[in-house]
Formats: C-alpha cells, sequence, structure tokens
C-alpha cells in the first residue's frame, strides 16, 4: 500500500470518528422519542422528562455533572402551558436536585395542573427533586427507589462549598467571641430560607388534601434539617409519612431511562448480562437461574 492509500485510509478513519458519535446519538434520541410516544399513548397524557445524570462534553470529553437549573424550569413550564389542562402530565424524575428556585417553579406549576399528574422516580429524586415530586397527585416509586430532604443548602463565602442552613444557626448558638458579621449574615440568610422552603412544602402539600397539622410536621421535618441533607427517604418511608406513593412502576419506564446512559469515558464500575434471569422449571436450589 502507498503512501496515498494510507493518508486516504487515516481521511476516512478520521471522518467516521467524527459522524459515527453524532450519528449514535441521533438513533438514541429516535429510540428515547418512541418510547415516550408509546408511553403517552398508552397513558393519554403528556410525558415530560427531568433526567441529569453526568455527562460528557462534546469535543472535550470531559464529564460534567447536571442538576436542576433555570433552563430546565423554563423548558418544563413551556411544556405545560402546552398542555391542556384536561390532559394528565406524567414526569419522569431522575435528579440530585438543583437550585430552589428552578424547583419551586416546577413544583407550583405542576400543582396548579387541573388534571392528574404523576411523578415517576425510578432510582431517585433527591432535594429540590423532592420538592418537585411533592407537586404530584401521584409519585410512582421503584421499591429501592429514593427521595430526600429538602432542606436548604447554603454557599459559604469567597467561592466556598455548601453547607446546610439549619448547621449554619446550629453554630451560631454556639458561643464565640470572635464572630465575625459574614456569619451572622449567613445565619440571616439561612432562617429566611428554611422559611421561605417550609412554606412552599407546606402549601404543596395542602394543595394535595393532607390534613393541615400533619402537612406543618412534614413540612418541617423534611426543611428543618432533621436527617443529612443526602439520607435516602424510602418508597416505605415516604409512604409512611403520608405521601401518595405507589410502586406500579411501567416497564417502559425502564426501558426509557436505559436511554440515557452515563458517561462511557471511562472503565464501567458495574457490568453483567443485560437480560432477564429466571429459574428454570425443575432447577435445583443453588443452581444460577437463567433466563
Amino acid at each position: 500500500m502507498n503512501l496515498g492509500n494510507i493518508v486516504n485510509v487515516i481521511w476516512v478513519l478520521l471522518l467516521l470518528s467524527a459522524f459515527l458519535p453524532a450519528l449514535n446519538r441521533r438513533t438514541v434520541e429516535a429510540r428515547r422519542r418512541m418510547v415516550v410516544d408509546s408511553l403517552e399513548r398508552k397513558r393519554n397524557s403528556r410525558l415530560i422528562t427531568l433526567i441529569h445524570r453526568q455527562e460528557t462534553m462534546s469535543l472535550l470529553g470531559i464529564p460534567i455533572s447536571r442538576f436542576i437549573d433555570i433552563e430546565d424550569s423554563e423548558q418544563v413550564l413551556r411544556a405545560i402551558r402546552l398542555t391542556d389542562e384536561d390532559v394528565p402530565i406524567d414526569v419522569v424524575l431522575h435528579t440530585p436536585g438543583g437550585l430552589v428556585l428552578a424547583a419551586e417553579q416546577i413544583a407550583c406549576a405542576l400543582s396548579r395542573h387541573k388534571a392528574k399528574v404523576t411523578v415517576f422516580v425510578p432510582h431517585y429524586a433527591m432535594s429540590g427533586g423532592t420538592l418537585v415530586a411533592m407537586a404530584a397527585d401521584e409519585i410512582v416509586m421503584d421499591p429501592n427507589g429514593v427521595l430526600g430532604p429538602v432542606d436548604p443548602q447554603l454557599q459559604l463565602p469567597k467561592g466556598g462549598g455548601y453547607v446546610p442552613a439549619v448547621s449554619v444557626l446550629a453554630a451560631l448558638e454556639t458561643q464565640n467571641a470572635n464572630r465575625d458579621d459574614q456569619t451572622l449574615i449567613m445565619a440571616d440568610v439561612a432562617r429566611k430560607a428554611i422559611s421561605q422552603v417550609n412554606k412552599t412544602v407546606y402549601s404543596l402539600l395542602r394543595g394535595n388534601d393532607m390534613e393541615d397539622t400533619k402537612a406543618q410536621e412534614l413540612a418541617r421535618r423534611l426543611s428543618e434539617g432533621c436527617w443529612t441533607h443526602d439520607y435516602p427517604i424510602s418508597a416505605d418511608e415516604a409512604r409512611e409519612m403520608g405521601l401518595p406513593v405507589s410502586d406500579e412502576m411501567p416497564k417502559e419506564i425502564y426501558a426509557l431511562m436505559d436511554l440515557y446512559p452515563q458517561s462511557s469515558q471511562r472503565r464501567p464500575s458495574v457490568e453483567f448480562v443485560p437480560t432477564p434471569y429466571r429459574p428454570t422449571p425443575g432447577q435445583p436450589a443453588g443452581d444460577e437461574p437463567r433466563s
């Protein structure tokens, strides 16, 4: 093979490496659309997905984390506006949380929708995701799915990390002669943030006809730091709290989640044969099941 042919092969490989990811992305998007259309026809509803996974920037291959932001709230509110008030809305929710403002906008808009609102939680909907879930008439959770507390988190000065607002107030109760004005300011903001989130949670719970005293108590538990912010609230625990939780998850929801893969820039941590394994009739105890 001469040098010209080698150069041509290299160019072909480069072109393929450039176009194949785009083609694969289009294929996955088309498959998502098919699953969404199937679910909407089956349930006679509008389906909205709010799914945040670790994604990869197209050029540099750098993994970036996603969360609920203002762009999400704009898009969800637009989808709700385009839905007749008599058409049910389904939301597939998979998120670590995000901005309180954006989550509250989505939750309040869903709460005002007149037809039934159903939120599906196949894996987790933490923090702001739980706030959105509480706007639903029904929360369908996988038996292993979780929600989380909604206590507000405040960013430390000078670009520091986030800390629970309730912990800022707890720190203020400790005697410290060297406490500066910045801590006092943060404590004031913390009180307001907790009060605001508490009010929103209470309003959502009362909107779903929860008894007043119970709504007040649950709003306090969820917003005032009774647990750490990453505490997993199971489906059973959420049901005991009085939330309208069921476990009748349509199989199409799992199929849809498979079409939102994590970034594949590194070796996967979990691997398995992606087919159902069931016991074979007459199979002796202890033998490995196979489909």
